[in-house]
């Protein structure tokens, strides 16, 4: 049954555009390579859209981040979970991953650097049976930058956990993907009008690398067009 309006507030249709008012800050923010493991990535074909695109988005957005002292924190599942650690996820996914390194190994372009923070993935938000909150508090940072997969899935829900924390999230469109394009505008629509701003790879290099200004601008608007 539909709410009736209220002049007052906003409406599903009148969401606030966080593009417009957020911008990642290298002074604030820390970077999130979400899932970014091979058993993860086989879903997609080699060397095409959207794995190259992640592959390459994600590792210029690495970059950026180290070059401009940005924290860069990874998350992984750690393989062969008994059935007491999967939980309700073995009654959608099954028993997950094994613990072979051809399932668990993080390509080589965006891998962790030493002394970079791989924390164990357990549940779909990355804030899930981690200290993620801790080390964000800790570092000082209150934005998080999101890249990897899957959109609609682990991205978002630690996006929406972000934001439940007042973590500003910035679910970067076209450095995560997903199974289909529907998941991944699905992903991004939900982020944009609820809880994050959906800017580009360009737009949150060019931010790292310079000193805050105006905000991530249409980003939010054109990411809905991206599949992944």
């Amino acid at each position: 049954m539909p709410a009736a309006a209220h002049p007052s507030r906003r409406t599903p249709k009148d969401p606030a555009d966080l593009n417009e008012m957020w911008r990642p800050d290298p002074d604030r923010a820390a970077l999130l390579v979400h899932d970014m493991q091979r058993y993860f990535l086989g879903f997609f074909a080699p060397g095409v859209a959207p794995l190259h695109q992640l592959l390459d988005h994600t590792a210029q957005i690495v970059d950026a981040a180290r070059e401009a002292g940005v924290p860069v924190l990874y998350t992984a599942q750690p393989g062969d979970m008994t059935r007491a650690q999967r939980g309700l996820l073995h009654d959608i996914w099954g028993p997950g991953m094994t613990g072979d390194p051809a399932h668990r190994e993080i390509p080589p372009e965006v891998a962790p650097r030493e002394g970079e923070a791989v924390l164990t993935k357990w549940r779909y938000s990355a804030f899930a049976r981690t200290d993620l909150k801790e080390r964000l508090v800790r570092l000082g940072r209150d934005q998080l930058v999101i890249c990897g997969v899957y959109a609609h899935i682990g991205c978002l829900m630690t996006a929406v956990d972000a934001f439940t924390c007042d973590v500003q999230p910035f679910l970067v469109a076209d450095a995560v993907a997903d199974f289909t394009p529907a998941f991944h505008a699905l992903a991004l629509e939900y982020a944009r009008e609820r809880c994050a701003a959906t800017p580009f790879t360009a737009d949150v290099v060019q931010a790292l690398r310079t000193a805050p200004g105006p905000a991530c601008g249409a980003g939010a608007v054109r990411g809905a067009g991206h599949g992944g």
